[in-house]
């Protein structure tokens, strides 16, 4: 099998085909986040986690909006549906919020984007196979 069938093969499933738009869709979130966060940290005092959580959370509503439309075509009820990817957006954040504190504290990693960044990936891979199964189970 050359690669480009092999390729051509994998983006036919649809469980592959859905990650990759749930990464597409991920780095739109991410940009938000990134802006909420770097505006957030500039402009505010307010402690790292703060602005951390904050700008998840808004990077997460865009997401949920078009991964409900687009990614997975959902056809579950959209106030269900919202509060479990809620939910699971909250489990991931508690996830980087706990990475956060593991690079700025014991590992002393300088840089507060350097942090975001690894925070902000440690929940991509819970975010989508929770959701995947569980919030957007229901397909149109």
């Amino acid at each position: 099998m050359t690669t480009r069938n092999f390729v051509a093969a994998a983006i036919a499933r649809r469980g592959v085909r859905q990650f990759v738009k749930f990464g597409i869709v991920g780095a739109s979130g991410f940009v938000v986040n990134l802006i909420a966060f770097t505006v957030l940290d500039k402009a505010t005092h307010w402690p790292f986690i703060w602005d951390f959580s904050i700008a998840f959370m808004l990077g997460g509503v865009s997401n949920y909006a078009l991964n409900r439309v687009w990614t997975f075509r959902s056809s579950g009820h959209p106030g269900r549906e919202g509060m479990q990817f809620l939910t699971v957006s909250f489990l991931a954040l508690l996830l980087g919020d706990l990475v956060s504190w593991f690079l700025k504290g014991p590992l002393h990693v300088a840089g507060n984007h350097r942090v975001w960044f690894a925070a902000t990936v440690s929940g991509m891979f819970l975010n989508f196979f929770v959701n995947k199964y569980w919030t957007f189970k229901d397909r149109a």
